[in-house]
C-alpha cells in the first residue's frame, strides 16, 4: 500500500489560492495570487527538494492539473521538476470528462477509486494545491503525511484548507523548520482521535452558573 503525501501553502488565516502567480488561479475574483513568491528562500527550496527525492506519482484535483498540464511539459527538460513530472504517472480526480494529453495521465473518479489506487504497490501519492481533493482525502481519512507551509500574511478570502465538514482528528508534529522569511514548515502524520481535558482549576459558582446557561442557549 502506498502513502498519499500533502504538500500544502497556506497564508496564516488557511487560504490557499493562487500561491504561486496572479494569474494561477483567479476563481472568485481572486486578486492576491503570488503570495509565497516574496518568501521563498533556499531553506524552503531544500526542503521541498527533500520531500521530492524519493519516488512518487502525483494526485492531483482537476483545477491543479489543468494548471500543471499548462506548465511543465513547456519548461526547459533539464529542470529536474519539469522532468520528473512529466515522466511519472499524473492521477487527476475528477467527475466530468478531462483533457489527458498530458503524457501518463489517467483519470480517476470517486472515493472508492481513490482507495483503490491508494491499496495499490507503488510509489507514494504527492498531493500539491488540490483544495476540494484534499478536503476528500481528509474526510475520509485517506492523507498519511501532511506537509503545512505556512507564510507570514493574511489575505482574508480564498478557497481554504480546513472548511466545514473536516473530520475530528489528532496530528503529531514529526518535523519543522522556520525559514529565513518567516514562513513555518511543518509535517503532520495522523494520531488516532481527538483528546480532550480539563485544567486543574477551582470551579467557582459564578462558572457553573455561566455553564448551566450556556447549555440553555
Amino acid at each position: 500500500m502506498r502513502k498519499i503525501i500533502v504538500t500544502m501553502f497556506l497564508s496564516m488565516d488557511g487560504v490557499l489560492q493562487g500561491p504561486g502567480g496572479p494569474e494561477e488561479d483567479t476563481s472568485n475574483q481572486f486578486k492576491l495570487g503570488g503570495w509565497i513568491v516574496p518568501y521563498f528562500d533556499e531553506q524552503m527550496g531544500t526542503q521541498l527538494d527533500k520531500i521530492l527525492s524519493a519516488p512518487y506519482e502525483l494526485l492531483l484535483g482537476r483545477r491543479t492539473y489543468e494548471i500543471f498540464a499548462a506548465h511543465w511539459p513547456y519548461q526547459d527538460k533539464n529542470d529536474p521538476i519539469a522532468e520528473t513530472f512529466n515522466r511519472i504517472e499524473k492521477y487527476v480526480v475528477a467527475d466530468s470528462p478531462v483533457d489527458l494529453s498530458w503524457q501518463n495521465s489517467t483519470q480517476i473518479a470517486g472515493v472508492d477509486e481513490l482507495k483503490k489506487l491508494k491499496e495499490q504497490d507503488g510509489p507514494d501519492l504527492l498531493v500539491h494545491g488540490s483544495s476540494r481533493l484534499v478536503q476528500a482525502l481528509l474526510a475520509n481519512h485517506l492523507i498519511d503525511v501532511l506537509h503545512t507551509w505556512t507564510f507570514p500574511v493574511t489575505l482574508g478570502r480564498g478557497k481554504k484548507l480546513f472548511e466545514e465538514g473536516t473530520q475530528a482528528v489528532q496530528w503529531k508534529l514529526t518535523d519543522h523548520m522556520v525559514s529565513s522569511t518567516g514562513a513555518i514548515v511543518a509535517s503532520y502524520v495522523p494520531d488516532g482521535e481527538v483528546r480532550t481535558g480539563s485544567m486543574p482549576v477551582v470551579v467557582s459558582e459564578a462558572e457553573i452558573a455561566r455553564r448551566e446557561k450556556h447549555r440553555q442557549d
